[in-house]
Formats: C-alpha cells, structure tokens, sequence
C-alpha cells in the first residue's frame, strides 16, 4: 500500500471527485448506450473496435490502433512514462447480432442485453481521458488502454492473450474494468475447465423400441456419474452443467446430445484431477452400444493470484471502504487469469449495481456510476503513485 501521508489525499480528493463527475453524466452515459446498441458476439466485434477507436481519436490520445488480433489500444500519455499501467475491458457480448440491441434509458437503469457485461466497462475505457482532464489529474504512468475481443466462450480470452504475448512494453499493473458489480474486488482466478462432451447414436436409433434414449441417455449417465465426482470439502471448487442441447421432437430419440459445462477450483491441479476423470467417465461410454462419445476442451486456465496483502490490494481495498462501499472479495475466470498468468499485479472492479446479467433486460443503475468512476481512478492513482510492487 502507498505510504498513509501519500494515499490520503487521495481518499481526501473521493467526495469532490463523486460530485465533479456527475457533470459526465450524458458523455458517459451516451457512451453506454453507443455502445451498447452496437452488436458484438465473440469473434464478431469489428463494429464496436471500431468505434472504441473513434473515440480515443476524439480525445486525441496517443498511439491509437488495432494489433492481429483485433484488439482496440490507445495510450493516455503520461508524465513520466516510465510505467505502464494496463486498463483493459472485453468488448465481446453473449448475445448473438440478431437479438434486437436497443438499449432503453430510464430515471433511474440503463437496459439492453450486454450493458452491463461489457458495454459500461468499455465506455468507461473510452471516456477515461476526459474523466481524468475533468479532475485535473496528470499521471507520471502512462495509462494503456485496451478493448480486448474474443474473450468469452469459445474465444477463451484469445484477444488478451495475443496482446499480452506480443506486446512490447513492459505493464507494470493492470486493472481490469467491468460493469458490475460496484464493490467487486478480486484479485486471484480459479483454475478453469470449461468443455462441451458430445455423444451421438448410430442413426438406426430411431427405430429402436419404445424406452430407448439414444445420445441423449449416454449423455445422462455420463452426467450422473461426473456429478457424483468427489469434491475437496476443504477448497473451493464447483461442477458446473450448463446447456444441455438434444432432440428434435417428442417421440425421436436424439442421435446427438451435447452437454456444455464447466469445472471451477481455487487450488492447483484439481481442476486437471478431475478432468482426467471425467475423461475416464466419457471412455467408459464410448463405442459401447455403438454410442461414440468424446470431451472437447473449450477453455483450459490456471489458478493463480497476487497476495491479498499486495500493496494494489491493500490500497484498494481503503479507497472502497473511504466511498462506503464492503468489498466482495471473488475469484475471477475471465480477463484477469490471463493477466495474473504473466504475473502482472492486478486486479478487476465493478463500476456500478446491476440486474439479470445475460438477460435481454439485463440492466445498470445510474447513479452509482459515479461512485465507481471515482473508484477507478483513486485506484489508478494510487498504483501512480507506487503501488504497484510488493514492499
């Protein structure tokens, strides 16, 4: 943590900059919503780089561009520049281009599918610049600022992967920036396997007597042992099923099921135990009763984190408690494994409260927006300032 007579003032600075911020109201808000109504699944978020880079040209930052992969950068200049600190949103969204991306604005929410996850994250990249000439503030850090695509799902953080793995200047701290939930504070990811095990039925399935399953009974049995997996009881770890996808109709047996899910754990090497066994599972059914079955790995992460004594953290967690806000202290499984995994100190924030995630009326309060903008940038300083490497 940076030294009390050093991060006082700016916990001191936190109501001023509160109230000073609801003057960006409409820019930020107007943002979201741009933002929002731009479609962007995951490998399709072209549109929404895009703009991004309109934006950073319209606050003439510095070394605007898009890298191989896609990704959108710019970088806010700093002081000094002998730092680099990372901010970095997703762009890409759940919804696929087809669903209706309206984004409704009312007294009190904003609500369109994504909003929430990622698009208030983005415009909060995008309008950081003038939220920091709002507040008078110059860092001596340059502060690089990334929209990063192919992220979720199958994308399995694609986009920050390459960047990170390509990147020439060396990034000495990282925050990454989502939605919600305001009062987020996670600093280490799980270990992660997220997969898709596939069973299919010999096409003669449909004429087998009444009682047959076909895919979709190997499917269960598969499911009904992996569930009955053991768990370490002392260690926080999680099967996960998702989408089950089977059948065409009432009295057809399927001839493919698909099941998609995902195993979580905070300690090393449980995550592959258990998919080793789940592997085991899966050869126990396949070629059996001409039933072929098999696991594909969608995404495959580590577990890892910086110490909840690390100076990012502790600074962090004074600045939440001088804004009123309790910390969740919460594992992530998104942008910020692959950060941890090149052992760049950092750590994700919410900016405000939100509702049904992932819904079609997913949906962000207004007002404590400004709560945690003014967060994000007491954070930003503070890792300025110094902290940034364990004491």
């Amino acid at each position: 943590m940076l030294a009390p007579a050093k991060l006082e003032p700016i916990i001191s600075a936190l109501p001023r900059y509160c109230e000073t911020l609801t003057d960006l109201r409409e820019i930020v808000l107007a943002n979201a919503v741009m933002f929002g109504e731009i479609a962007a699944p995951t490998f399709g978020e072209e549109d929404r780089i895009r703009f991004l880079q309109d934006r950073f040209t319209e606050c003439a930052l510095q070394n605007i561009c898009t890298d191989e992969a896609g990704n959108g950068m710019a970088i806010i200049q700093g002081k000094a520049s002998r730092r680099n600190i990372l901010v970095v949103a997703h762009v890409d969204t759940v919804f696929p281009a087809a669903v209706d991306h309206t984004v409704t604005v009312g007294q009190d929410f904003l609500t369109g599918p994504g909003i929430a996850d990622n698009s208030l994250g983005l415009a909060v990249i995008a309008s950081l610049s003038i939220i920091l000439e709002k507040l008078g503030l110059h860092f001596d850090s340059n502060l690089v600022l990334l929209g990063t695509n192919r992220s979720l799902g199958h994308g399995n953080l694609a986009g920050l992967r390459f960047f990170l793995d390509n990147v020439k200047m060396p990034l000495h701290a990282a925050v990454c920036v989502e939605g919600i939930h305001l009062g987020r504070l996670s600093y280490s990811c799980l270990g992660l396997l997220r997969g898709e095990i596939v069973c299919r039925a010999p096409e003669e399935t449909n004429m087998q007597p009444s009682g047959s399953g076909g895919a979709i009974s190997s499917l269960n049995k598969i499911l009904t042992k992996i569930l009955a997996i053991p768990i370490p009881s002392e260690t926080r770890t999680s099967i996960i099923p998702g989408t089950l996808l089977a059948g065409t109709g009432f009295n057809i047996p399927p001839h493919k099921a698909l099941l998609r899910l995902e195993v979580r754990s905070e300690k090393e090497g449980v995550v592959g135990k258990i998919q080793r066994r789940i592997v085991e599972i899966i050869d126990e059914i396949d070629g059996k009763d001409e039933i072929m079955a098999e696991l594909k790995v969608i995404a495959r992460r580590r577990s890892g984190s910086i110490a909840s004594d690390h100076p990012i953290v502790k600074s962090t967690r004074k600045i939440m408690e001088a804004l009123g806000l309790e910390p969740v202290v919460a594992p992530s499984v998104g942008v910020l494994s692959a950060l941890i995994a090149k052992k760049i100190p950092s750590i994700t924030l919410g900016i405000t409260k939100g509702k049904n995630r992932n819904e079609l009326d997913e949906a962000i309060m207004i007002e404590p927006i400004f709560s945690g903008l003014a967060q994000l940038v007491a954070v930003l300083q503070a890792i300025d300032g110094g902290s940034y490497d364990e004491d």
